[in-house]
């Protein structure tokens, strides 16, 4: 299904599929987000999941809400639990100037259900009506939602499904991010492709693919499982390989960056967004996953996974890229 005429990927003048980098918590911030678009970028990128309440006390300049230039096409990513202070919120996001909203119905993460958000908020038909509907009054533009099969392969987990997919129809949401897998599998269970045609004729509108999608191997595996998507969202494999989209653009021809100098390139980013503090969080977050890229990476990313102060973590670093160390063909994406 197309992308409705307000939604800012349209009209469909992009290459198909679309492709999205999806939200990751302390990875897609501004900074990261630039050094995607270096490589030449992708048609939409979202922001890490942001706590709707917490924004209201950020700062204006606030990294964490910061946009620049060279960031691209932006989603903001909202957690939100229940619909109070929810025009506040968004009153706060219009100095971004976001391409979109996007509501996390998504989440397992247990800290995040513990409050009523991500996967809980799906999960409570009312809460979610609420939710929904005060977002759509108070924001007229490009609206998502990012979702999860239901929290377990239940007894009747498909007319759960279809009853939730009609209400975020029913509230005017513009699109749909689909990772195919239940809460309860988090990240460590196959997403389960095979029922997104089912999905895309139910949904009644546009629908993003999510979930253990790696580049064009991963759709010309099964075609047909993605063939009535609107686009897909690559997570992991983004930070790992920066590049990914440019790769699958260009195809086979496309030729690697040297990995030293993409990571020094986001350092430098860091820099120009956060104080050193935060810097070291984020670098070190982010190494852990590039060292992916990497035969023996698990050994590099076992050494800076407790270190935090920026001189150790670059140190050591500079050390392992120095030694040239061999590259993987497909990189792990599991969680260590």
């Amino acid at each position: 299904m197309p992308l409705p005429s307000r939604h800012p990927l349209a009209p469909e003048s992009h290459a198909s599929p679309l492709l999205v980098a999806a939200p990751m918590a302390g990875l897609t911030h501004s900074a990261f987000r630039r050094l995607l678009a270096e490589f030449g970028g992708c048609d939409l990128v979202y922001t890490e999941m942001l706590a709707g309440t917490r924004l209201l006390v950020e700062a204006p300049d606030s990294p964490y809400i910061r946009r620049h230039a060279g960031d691209g096409r932006v989603v903001y990513q909202l957690l939100l639990r229940d619909e109070r202070r929810v025009e506040q919120i968004i009153d706060k996001l219009r100095a971004c100037r976001p391409d979109g909203l996007d509501i996390n119905c998504a989440c397992p993460a247990a800290g995040v259900r513990f409050i009523g958000g991500g996967a809980d908020l799906f999960e409570d038909a009312a809460r979610l009506d609420a939710v929904l509907n005060a977002v759509r009054r108070a924001w007229q533009g490009p609206l998502s939602v990012k979702i999860r099969l239901g929290r377990a392969p239940e007894t009747h987990w498909r007319e759960r499904l279809l009853d939730r997919l009609q209400r975020i129809r029913d509230a005017g949401v513009d699109s749909l991010t689909v990772n195919p897998r239940f809460a309860v599998d988090r990240l460590t269970r196959p997403a389960r492709h095979d029922l997104l045609p089912w999905i895309c004729a139910e949904a009644g509108m546009p629908v993003l693919a999510n979930g253990d999608i790696t580049g064009p191997e991963t759709l010309a595996a099964h075609p047909a499982h993605f063939a009535d998507c609107a686009g897909v969202m690559l997570g992991r494999m983004a930070v790992v390989r920066p590049w990914v989209f440019a790769a699958w653009r260009q195809g086979e021809g496309y030729a690697a960056p040297d990995a030293g100098a993409v990571w020094r390139r986001l350092i430098t980013l860091l820099q120009e967004d956060f104080p050193p503090e935060r810097v070291v969080l984020r670098l070190k977050h982010f190494t852990g996953w590039y060292s992916r890229n990497f035969v023996y990476g698990h050994l590099l990313a076992g050494k800076v996974r407790h270190l935090r102060d920026a001189e150790t973590l670059i140190r050591i670093t500079e050390e392992f890229l120095a030694s040239a160390p061999a590259t993987v063909r497909t990189p792990p994406l599991y969680d260590l």
